[in-house]
């Protein structure tokens, strides 16, 4: 099966000697209300939270995509890639034969 060439997204994360930079954010009193409870729940700063919040939803957003693209120099290889026989892995075919703990 031969599919159309494409180009990757990589999203390459560093941490350059922690350089940080400000991110202001409008919010109504009600949504700073819940914002501020939030956070002392969470016994952390407000600015915390909402990076930390932030942070775990845009992950989420970038990780749930359902579109994969690959660079079209490594194409071939990707598609001997899928060719290849399947692998046994002994441990995964134990665990698929047992019986689910909710079934017991």
């Amino acid at each position: 099966m031969k599919f159309p060439a494409s180009y990757a997204v990589v999203i390459h994360m560093t941490n350059p000697s922690h350089t940080t930079s400000v991110l202001s954010v409008r919010v109504n009193p009600d949504e700073r209300a819940i914002l501020e409870a939030a956070a002392e729940q969470a016994h952390t700063s407000l600015s915390e939270f909402v990076r930390r919040k932030a942070l775990e939803s845009a992950e989420a957003e970038v990780l749930n995509r359902t579109l994969v693209t690959i660079p079209a120099r490594d194409w071939e290889a990707f598609e001997a890639w899928l060719d290849r026989p399947a692998e046994t892995i002994p441990a995964l075919a134990e665990l698929a034969r047992r019986t689910p703990s909710w079934e017991r």
